[in-house]
């Protein structure tokens, strides 16, 4: 079962994502339910690493820096490397290559927090891991 966890998270985030896009962009690529699917696997591990008590608000400074990597590297490959222009973000403030930008790094925080809670609950639901617990600061409240 520790095999499949990973694959059965990659998949529903990998769909909820191409649901994201499609809802609010009005098209997808196949390629974003691989990128979507990874990131949502990446930031679910942040409980597993790090200890639950570190406030929610570091977690997801945490997944937005992951989502950010994480584009900026598929970016590289798939619109510079492959041409596949899926996006391009070269028209907006502080990107970097086109692949990435500020505004959407401060939008992967915020989505991040859902993904978090969200990956969590599913752990606890799917496969009986700890139930989530949140925190706001240090001190565990």
């Amino acid at each position: 079962m520790r095999v499949v966890r990973p694959l059965v998270l990659w998949g529903i985030g990998g769909l909820l994502y191409v649901l994201c896009e499609l809802v609010f962009r009005g098209r997808s690529h196949w390629t974003m339910f691989i990128v979507g699917g990874l990131c949502f696997w990446l930031i679910g591990l942040i409980n597993e690493v790090i200890p639950w008590e570190m406030p929610i608000w570091q977690q997801c400074i945490i997944g937005s820096v992951i989502i950010t990597a994480v584009e900026f590297a598929a970016g590289c490959i798939i619109n510079i490397g492959l041409g596949w222009q899926v996006w391009d973000y070269s028209g907006l403030p502080f990107n970097i290559l086109g692949q990435v930008c500020l505004p959407f790094t401060v939008l992967w925080a915020v989505l991040s927090a859902a993904g978090i809670v969200l990956d969590d609950y599913l752990r606890f639901w799917l496969f009986g891991e700890e139930a989530p617990h949140y925190y706001f600061r240090r001190d565990g409240t």
